[in-house]
């Protein structure tokens, strides 16, 4: 059976502490539901383009955006780029209703979804028959050659038998990291295994209880330094595990902490909680809350910095819908005045 190795470092023991404190303060922090829809609909933006990003998908962020949304016009690319990025969100979608164990059946569902009419349908979900190695997508260089084909199903087997044995005892966060290197490692498609590895990682911490209201993305990390990446699934000497763990698990802190500070500062106004409740706010409304919670006011010729795109009517018509809801408040009655949080 798949026995991976690697020691509890001091450094590992610090970085699981900040994602377990990160892991608290957002899973509690009271926010309304339009805030919490936007969290988990940044977030998958985020791991759809970061995730194919690395791999060499073209599109920008803002266009992968466009793609998801629906919204801000046609995006013209590649038909490959296009259908990765659908691929990928479909992926992500699957995950969110398992809630079973991973198995080989999960492993083979999940590559078919990422390579939907990218590889043949013969090559969707099947093991690989031939010889493959992981090359660096930045560099080129040819950094690993993966098991040869006859053992792809006896490995995946000892790896999922792990994961629903051995694996049950390890901490969820190194559980993913773990989950994530071996199917890596295993290479077991012709194509798509780091797409699958890294769907397959965060479906791992779903099904741990580390779904953190689906707020986060692990790719933004990996694809911020590729080449770093690539060095920690490479520093396995010989086998140790240790190493990468550290990085897999830095990624997931550095992020739960960028969205722990956001969360906060959503929600530090106790008296703004209590007045908005569940009241739902338009993207406009938010960040005109948002902005008065860290400047403490809002006047007329701020508004061409806030929205530099949107008329001043519109964005009065915004201030006013607050003003009937009671949010906030307007002192002074000329072009002066200003609206702060009541």
């Amino acid at each position: 059976m798949y026995q991976p190795r690697y020691s509890i470092t001091p450094k590992l023991l610090t970085i699981i502490g900040k994602i377990e404190a990160a892991k608290e303060v957002i899973e509690n922090a009271p926010l309304i539901p339009q805030w919490e829809r936007q969290f988990k609909n940044e977030a998958e933006v985020r791991s759809v383009h970061y995730s194919t990003h690395i791999e060499g998908n073209n599109l920008e962020f803002s266009e992968v955006k466009k793609v998801l949304t629906g919204k801000g016009g046609e995006v013209v690319a590649r038909e490959r780029d296009l259908q990765e990025i659908l691929n990928y969100r479909e992926a992500m979608k699957f995950i969110e209703k398992l809630s079973a164990t991973i198995t080989e059946s999960t492993i083979r569902e999940l590559h078919k979804i990422v390579t939907n009419r990218i590889l043949p349908e013969d090559k969707q979900g099947a093991f690989r028959t031939g010889t493959a190695s992981i090359r660096n997508s930045v560099t080129g260089e040819v950094s690993f050659v993966a098991p040869e084909a006859p053992q792809i199903p006896v490995l995946i087997k000892d790896f999922v038998g792990w994961v629903e044995s051995d694996g049950k005892e390890v901490h969820p966060v190194l559980k993913a990291g773990l989950v994530h290197h071996e199917l890596v490692r295993i290479h077991p498609f012709e194509d798509g295994n780091g797409r699958t590895a890294r769907v397959l990682a965060t479906l791992s911490l779903y099904l741990d209880g580390y779904n953190i209201r689906r707020f986060f993305s692990l790719d933004e990390h990996y694809d911020q330094d590729a080449a770093a990446y690539y060095a920690a699934l490479q520093s396995t000497e010989p086998g140790e595990l240790s190493h990468w763990l550290e990085y897999f698990s830095e990624g997931l802190a550095i992020e739960l902490n960028r969205i722990k500070e956001r969360v906060l500062k959503l929600s530090k106004d106790s008296k703004l909680r209590k007045t908005i409740g569940q009241i739902a706010l338009s993207e406009r409304q938010e960040m005109i809350i948002e902005q008065l919670q860290d400047v403490g006011f809002m006047q007329n010729k701020d508004f061409k910095n806030l929205f530099p795109n949107i008329s001043e009517d519109t964005v009065l018509r915004e201030i006013k819908d607050l003003l009937v809801k009671g949010l906030i408040q307007k002192k002074g009655s000329t072009k002066g005045a200003r609206y702060v949080l009541r």
